[in-house]
């Protein structure tokens, strides 16, 4: 019997207006953005439906705002009866993720990212970190590159999210680097990332301190199904594992590729990306073009996600 897994997306998927409809046409999405506007002490719908680019791409705007459509989308698909085998969440898409696992409050969830933007923001002053996307060489030709690349700064693999798309992470002198030297050693394409920090690096041990702090004062419960981390791309089921990846997170590498690659191993032939936009479906494709994909961010994306499930349901009887 072929199994579900719903992906939960991160930073970079936003986009002004995401959520709107949701919230307009499901009470229970409504619910869930009117209590992220309760639980931060402003109108972060506003800024969902009405924001700029600019406005979405501020770090500590944009992990809350992704996080309330994720968790939106995820109630009013879950009201609809469907259930997933596996849950897994793009950096920030973990706490999502962890929300519709049952194991952290919406609301805590929410406070936690806005927190966990604002900290990323100040962990590296402006302009000292820096990001770049790899794109037609593999991991382990990046990893070398940014091993030459590096001279004794920071610079490493931050996102290895499919066969030949690497994201590195580092001073900005070093990005830069890294860069040239992945042109000249063939690179499809090598280009810096509009971002305010070096994500999933080194530099941002001044923020897992920080939301370490917070992490621990908060409560956690044992997953409702399991959750394949980003740190160590392996299925966990209890509070104390998942509170303990999100701390690890901040430094360490989003291993995106092998969190897919662990999925359909135990069985997942179904992705639904649970969201906002379609990051993580084009990821896939380039990942294993044998799985079906489909996604929910809206009415149109909702009816024709539960049709594929409802055609999944009657293959498995079937076979």
């Amino acid at each position: 019997m072929s199994k579900t897994a719903f992906l939960f997306p991160g930073q970079a998927s936003q986009y002004p207006g995401m959520g709107l409809e949701l919230f307009q046409k499901f009470p229970l999405a409504k619910a869930v953005f009117d209590e992220a506007d309760a639980a931060l002490g402003f109108p972060l719908s506003k800024l969902c439906f009405e924001g700029s680019e600019d406005d979405l791409k501020l770090t500590e705007n944009t992990q809350p705002a992704i996080l309330t459509v994720s968790v939106a989308a995820y109630r009013v698909l879950a009201d609809k009866g469907a259930v997933p085998d596996y849950v897994a969440g793009h950096s920030l898409g973990e706490y999502s993720a962890l929300v519709a696992a049952d194991a952290l409050d919406f609301a805590d969830a929410v406070r936690l990212v806005r927190n966990r933007g604002r900290y990323m923001q100040e962990a590296v002053p402006a302009g000292e970190g820096g990001m770049a996307a790899i794109l037609g060489l593999p991991p382990a030709l990046v990893t070398e590159i940014c091993r030459r690349a590096a001279d004794g700064e920071v610079l490493a693999p931050a996102n290895l999210n499919a066969p030949e798309q690497t994201v590195v992470s580092g001073t900005a002198a070093a990005v830069k680097r890294a860069v040239e030297l992945a042109s000249q050693s063939g690179a499809k394409r090598a280009v810096l990332l509009p971002v305010s920090a070096p994500f999933h690096s080194e530099m941002m041990k001044p923020a897992e301190v920080r939301l370490e702090a917070d992490l621990r004062g908060v409560t956690f419960r044992d997953l409702k199904f399991p959750l394949v981390t980003n740190v160590d791309a392996e299925p966990v089921e209890t509070a104390d594992d998942a509170r303990e990846a999100l701390i690890r997170q901040v430094c360490q590498p989003v291993r995106w590729e092998e969190s897919i690659r662990e999925m359909t191993s135990l069985g997942v032939s179904l992705f639904i990306e649970v969201g906002p936009g379609r990051v993580l479906s084009g990821l896939l494709r380039q990942i294993d073009r044998s799985v079906r994909v489909t996604n929910v961010e809206d009415e149109a994306s909702l009816a024709a996600t539960l049709d594929r499930l409802a055609r999944e349901r009657v293959e498995n009887r079937e076979t």
